[in-house]
């Protein structure tokens, strides 16, 4: 785990951050609700299935287990999902300054 959030999670996160921080500039609701809507359309379940594949091969699972446990495990972890990270989004966009997201 550490080493994912090291290597993948926290370059990406730092970059994302700053690319929908250049997208909509301010901290106003409406900017924050749109990338609110980005991170949990886009970014969300992108890293989702980039952790569940990693985690799989380096399980040492072969390319059809790892998209039968992403058909499994994929949908109902992004919808879970949504009732948790939106809260941390929303508080980090609107309240956090971009250099310290």
């Amino acid at each position: 785990m550490a080493g994912y959030g090291m290597i993948i999670l926290g370059p990406t996160l730092h970059f994302w951050f700053n690319f929908v921080s250049k997208l909509f500039p301010g901290r106003d609701l409406f900017s924050t609700l749109k990338k609110m809507v980005m991170g949990q359309s886009i970014y969300g379940p992108a890293m989702t299935v980039i952790f569940f594949s990693l985690n799989a091969a380096l399980q040492g699972e072969n390319s059809k287990e790892i998209v039968a446990r992403l058909k499994r495990d994929l949908v109902p972890t992004l919808l879970n999902g949504v009732m948790y990270w939106p809260i941390c989004d929303f508080i980090t966009f609107r309240f956090i300054p971009v250099h310290l997201q």
